[in-house]
């Protein structure tokens, strides 16, 4: 068979998702196409009827639509329903069901080349409280390390993840300042906002003067490749883990629940890389 996938959003012109799961058809061995079905909110339902014509198995969601699509849906796994966001729709059957793959990509991403980072005895800060956050902080108290706290300019947002926790995982909300006091207390400091994002590239989220050097920076933001917030902790010898890495883990789980394939494609975070520099 040949797998027919995309991705809805606006605007996705940029994207990068055709390109990654056509690296996944090809190492999978499978027949397929991967397309962009753009439109502006009007456009939507048709967009959405035009997929459910083709009987399309799967495709992803982006801005602005992750909290649109669920009024679309047949099914919802928990996480998506918690989160009440959607990235990834699998046709069953003829039922669009929807998932949430951020999250749990964000910690393959990281477990990849940390496999140690996250134990019981790891403390983690998020900075950012937004959709994004929502999905990584979720996914990171399922793991069950020892703290997740959350910094942010407004903590009565922060205050809301609160309701995301499982387990023993214990949570403060702090502003930026506060985060700042306390950077050495922390093992995976986690950068979820758009600060720093092409073209503001000079713009760093908080200072890192008080960063231990065998702390993990990580930030979800992928253009630039190296952001001013990753190039101040290299500065300071910390490790530090990029945004595309990310991008690159939410694809594949996206494409197992596609197509069933589990598929190993740390080799390719270096060739997204490439792609990202235009090389």
């Amino acid at each position: 068979m040949a797998y027919k996938l995309g991705l809805i959003g606006h605007p996705i012109g940029h994207s990068l998702s055709p390109w990654i799961h056509d690296q996944f058809l090809d190492l999978a061995r499978l027949d397929g196409e991967y397309k962009l079905y753009e439109g502006d909110h009007q456009a939507l339902p048709n967009v959405l009827k035009h997929l459910k014509e083709k009987a399309v198995d799967g495709f992803n969601v982006t801005v602005p639509y992750k909290q649109v699509i669920v009024d679309y849906l047949d099914e919802m796994n928990e996480d998506a329903r918690i989160l009440g966001a959607v990235n990834t729709v699998v046709n069953e059957g003829g039922k669009w069901k929807g998932y949430s793959t951020d999250g749990e990509g964000y910690v393959r991403s990281i477990v990849e080349p940390f496999p140690n980072l996250l134990k019981n005895q790891t403390s983690v800060l998020l900075l950012g409280a937004g959709g994004a956050a929502r999905g990584i902080y979720r996914a990171l108290v399922q793991q069950q390390v020892k703290t997740v706290d959350i910094a942010n300019r407004s903590k009565d947002k922060a205050e809301a993840f609160l309701s995301l926790r499982t387990g023993e995982v214990k949570t403060s909300v702090l502003s930026y300042h506060e985060a700042e006091a306390q950077l050495s207390e922390y093992d995976l400091i986690v950068q979820t906002t758009s600060v720093g994002m092409k073209p503001n590239v000079e713009d760093q989220i908080i200072q890192l003067d008080n960063l231990r050097n065998d702390t993990v920076v990580s930030d979800i933001v992928y253009q630039p490749i190296t952001t001013s917030l990753l190039e101040d902790a290299k500065q300071r010898g910390a490790k530090i883990h990029h945004g595309h890495a990310m991008l690159l883990y939410q694809g594949q789980l996206a494409f197992e629940k596609w197509t069933n394939k589990n598929l190993d494609v740390a080799h390719l975070v270096d060739r997204l890389e490439n792609k990202l520099r235009g090389e």
